[in-house]
């Protein structure tokens, strides 16, 4: 099982492209559940299971005799313990692109997967800011003081470009093109894609990269974007930081978050009468059901105007 997981953690890295995130978690799911078959299922001459025990200590029954039951009890006790269904959504997902795998392998007859359902997730509408509170966000930060203008240029680009926090960390100048205003960002599964940059986040970059940037360079600073006092990259927590650190002094009640701003941007531009699939690809979205939830998002602000200002609502 261990070999069979760490070939197939190898396919999804090599010959898929997918992230190290998806990559350590699809692992982390199967060896999980192979550590919970050795426990409940320890193997036998009734599972099929041939060879030595496993060097750990403990045998570990190969993947011929799991069964969908077997699948199914374990979903069930994971359950029992409080998992939410988004997380055993994905480990259903896990199971069954590796059964998949296997099978096209020749190393399983049979895919027990094949039956198994995804669970039924409840969607949250994301939360957004409607575009005076960003204008309040933006413009309490003080650009006269030490790292200001970094600080408005990160959070203008965040939402100006709807970028996800590892975006704009990873954010390089030599991927900023600043006569087409386009930024170059490798977002998840490793996939590039362009996208705009606005006008006032440009002027917010020009103003940081001329007058404060030189003075954050080090020996071994690199060419990302956004660097941190000591000339390194800035890490996601970091930003996390900065951006709830400007929040608190902007006065907004809200809880704002960098993604926040990303929803917000997506939102916006729905709102504005952008075409949901431009949307979908600027937001780097594999899937435009991921991008879908914004029409629900913008239907209930309509219904809310509706509300407010219909006078038979």
């Amino acid at each position: 099982m261990e070999q069979s997981i760490d070939s197939f953690i190898r396919f999804l890295a090599v010959e898929r492209g997918l992230s190290e995130n998806y990559q350590l978690s699809t692992q982390r799911s199967l060896t999980e559940f192979a550590q919970w078959c050795a426990k409940k299922h320890p193997p036998s001459s009734d599972h099929g299971a041939a060879g030595p025990p496993s060097p750990r200590g403990r045998g570990i029954p190969a993947w011929q005799a799991v069964s969908l039951q077997m699948i199914s009890e374990y979903l069930a006790e994971k359950k029992r313990a409080g998992l939410a269904a988004s997380s055993i959504k994905l480990i259903v997902v896990a199971l069954k692109i590796f059964f998949r795998y296997l099978v096209g392998k020749g190393a399983v007859e049979r895919d027990p997967t094949e039956a198994l359902t995804l669970p039924r997730i409840e969607r949250y509408l994301p939360e957004t800011l409607n575009e005076m509170q960003v204008e309040q966000l933006i413009d309490s930060i003080d650009t006269k003081v030490p790292l200001g203008l970094r600080d408005r240029a990160m959070i203008e680009l965040l939402y100006a470009s709807g970028l996800r926090i590892s975006e704009l960390a990873n954010a390089r100048l030599e991927n900023f093109f600043v006569e087409d205003r386009i930024l170059r960002v490798t977002g998840k599964g490793n996939k590039t894609r362009l996208v705009p940059v606005g006008r006032k986040a440009c002027e917010a970059l020009a103003s940081y990269s001329s007058m404060e940037r030189p003075k954050l360079v080090k020996r071994r600073s690199g060419s990302e974007i956004f660097l941190s006092e000591r000339g390194t990259k800035l890490t996601t927590a970091r930003i996390w930081q900065i951006v709830k650190k400007h929040a608190k002094h902007s006065g907004l009640e809200a809880n704002i978050y960098p993604h926040l701003l990303r929803h917000s941007f997506a939102t916006h531009l729905l709102g504005n009468g952008a075409d949901l699939r431009i949307i979908q690809e600027m937001l780097g979205h594999a899937d435009i059901s991921t991008t879908q939830v914004y029409t629900h998002v913008d239907q209930q602000r309509l219904k809310a105007v509706h509300r407010q200002f219909h006078p038979r609502a």
